[in-house]
């Protein structure tokens, strides 16, 4: 099994992954929901920073120095990633910004590995709609020294387009010039759900399948 379909698995596991009708910020509805919320408890925040560190050495090798992660939901991405990676054998730095920066002691805007102009980090989050939270990301790291963004990972590419015919990911990927992979894509999700049986039931069976089809025949593009 590939760590890609172990993820998906992990999805499941974990009820991170819904199938079912859900409407989205966008005001769509969607099929499926993805809430990565459901990673609440040590074991689940350990497994999951394997899965990013396993996408960032297949998609970045060892070309980076730390992990950032965009408050609130990338800190503890950040954390598990680094963690998992030492257990891979390479020990990289983490960092993660503050919401407000504090008016005492230390008044930096993130917490965690010295920055350098020369730091090499790798950003890590959940998903990406419109890019806000990761371009206010950026803008903090350019006052913080400036260090290269090389990349940036996240859970799940929904393979839906933005406020273009392009995919929103790519979309945000162009603006910000900078590469954006995720662990796994819907239709890597479909493709090894359909009609596979998980605690004796079909998790994905065709007829779910082919509303997944239908919505992404309307909104979807792939990346």
């Amino acid at each position: 099994m590939t760590y890609k379909e172990e993820f998906i698995e992990f999805l499941i596991e974990c009820n991170a992954l819904k199938f079912g009708e859900f409407e989205l910020k966008s005001g769509r509805i969607a099929p499926y929901f993805i809430n990565t919320g459901m990673f609440d408890t040590g074991m689940k925040i350990k497994k999951l920073g394997f899965f990013y560190a396993k996408a960032l050495q297949e998609h970045f090798a060892d070309n980076f120095d730390g992990i950032y992660g965009p408050a609130y939901k990338g800190i503890p991405l950040c954390i598990s990633t680094a963690q998992a990676l030492w257990d891979m054998g390479k020990d990289a730095g983490y960092v993660f910004n503050r919401k407000e920066a504090k008016t005492y002691a230390d008044k930096s805007l993130v917490v965690g590995m010295p920055l350098t102009s020369e730091t090499r980090l790798i950003l890590v989050d959940d998903v990406i709609t419109s890019g806000k939270a990761i371009r206010e990301s950026l803008e903090i790291l350019k006052s913080c020294d400036n260090p290269k963004v090389k990349g940036i990972i996240i859970s799940v590419n929904r393979e839906e387009r933005g406020k273009t015919d392009k995919n929103a990911l790519k979309e945000v990927e162009q603006i910000l010039g900078i590469p954006i992979f995720s662990i796994v894509t819907i239709t890597d999700i479909t493709n090894y759900l359909h009609n596979k049986i998980i605690n004796n039931k079909i998790v994905l069976d065709d007829d779910m399948l082919g509303k997944i089809n239908d919505y992404l025949k309307e909104y979807g593009v792939a990346l």
